[in-house]
């Protein structure tokens, strides 16, 4: 067996801890073992220098890609579809649960249909299809942020099943306002699907949000985006959510959705409940400038997505770049990376530590950073050139 040594493993906790690990792999280039090392000892093998060894990242709020907009698929935008995919495993992206923001019924179910299409064609070097998220419609309106007004609905299960009926084991997640009348029996039929349900574009206040959590939502979409502050006497759905412990909160760490110091104190404080994602629109793995998004017009500069009145609508910028930004403001790279690469696959009820993620994984299918305590973090398939996205 060959090994390599002095690696450290990512962990959702700041400070990072500074163990190193010694990785054991087969004559096939698996991951065979993970063996903890004693401080100070010498074991023999490729040394890594403190490198980070994780998973590939798992996007769990991606809304489409080169020119692709997961809510207008069809049947003839499956090559580009694939296309995209494969874009994404370059990007370091493992899995994505491609999302749907709201919009009419008929495109949903088509659009439901072409994904499960697309699912059905695993291939090397493409990122897998994990269930859809439907990000809507069930929206508070004052909250809807770039989501159409027009396609909003009140959340009752009648309305559920207009959109999910025949694809219920096609989804992963979904977003909805707790706080909507109707919304508790949404919530229970989603649960009872197996459905994770999260908290978005919502106006809960902190109550709300924690009678929400007890009926089975979570997650926080996009944490304090389209959603109450935290303000210290309405401190709302982010500190119900810290306070409680359990509930995954999504961040997208571009700098501009959140403050970097914002960004930072949210996994200070909750360092296991921080999920990266990108929130990646259609004209990710495009140029910058005017792009269409269903009926309007999406500007895009300097990685962010606005409408043309100026709303924040996304970005284009890969979800490992989340990564490397939030790594570099709260110089704590395992737990950034751990937000990106373990974390996204617990809110799916996947709980193995790194360790146990990692054995049977083709080490070129893994993820290697260098950097992170000084120097920039950087990334790359472990055995490719270094490379920063």
């Amino acid at each position: 067996m060959r090994w390599l040594s002095n690696v450290r493993l990512p962990e959702a906790v700041v400070p990072c801890t500074r163990g190193r690990w010694r990785i054991g792999l087969d004559t096939a280039g698996r991951i065979a073992g993970v063996e903890p090392l004693e401080a100070g000892s010498a074991a023999a093998g490729d040394d890594w220098n403190g490198d980070w060894l994780s998973p590939a990242g798992v996007d769990l709020q991606i809304n489409g890609g080169l020119g692709l907009a997961f809510p207008e698929l069809t049947d003839a935008d499956l090559p580009r579809l694939l296309e995209l995919l494969e874009l994404l495993w370059r990007d370091g992206v493992e899995a994505i649960s491609p999302t749907l923001v709201t919009c009419a019924v008929a495109p949903l179910r088509q659009a439901l249909a072409v994904l499960r299409t697309a699912r059905s064609q695993p291939a090397p070097g493409r990122a897998r299809l994990l269930g859809a998220h439907l990000e809507g419609p069930f929206l508070a309106k004052a909250r809807r942020g770039a989501h159409p007004e027009a396609h909003l609905a009140p959340p009752s299960p009648a309305a559920l099943h207009a959109r999910l009926a025949g694809f219920e084991s096609e989804i992963a997640l979904m977003t909805l306002a707790p706080e909507l009348a109707g919304a508790e029996a949404v919530i229970a039929a989603l649960r009872a699907q197996g459905i994770v349900v999260s908290l978005g574009h919502s106006e809960a206040s902190e109550q709300q949000a924690q009678r929400a959590f007890e009926a089975g939502v979570g997650m926080l979409t996009h944490a304090f985006n389209a959603m109450p502050g935290l303000h210290h006497r309405a401190p709302g759905p982010v500190a119900a959510a810290a306070v409680r412990g359990d509930v995954a909160m999504g961040l997208i760490a571009d700098g501009v959705h959140v403050a970097p110091s914002q960004a930072v104190l949210l996994q200070r404080l909750a360092p296991q409940q921080v999920v990266l994602v990108s929130d990646a629109l259609a004209p990710y793995g495009l140029p910058e400038g005017l792009h269409r998004w269903d009926s309007r017009s999406l500007l895009v500069e300097n990685g962010s997505c606005r409408l043309e009145d100026g709303t924040l609508a996304g970005v284009t910028l890969p979800l490992l770049e989340g990564v490397v930004r939030l790594a570099g403001w709260s110089r704590a790279p395992g737990a950034a990376i751990a937000a990106a690469t373990v974390l996204p696959r617990r809110v799916l009820g996947d709980h193995r530590p790194v360790q146990e993620l990692l054995l049977g994984q083709l080490l070129a299918e893994t993820l290697r950073w260098s950097g992170g305590d000084v120097d920039p973090l950087r990334w790359r398939r472990a055995g490719a050139a270094t490379r920063t996205p």
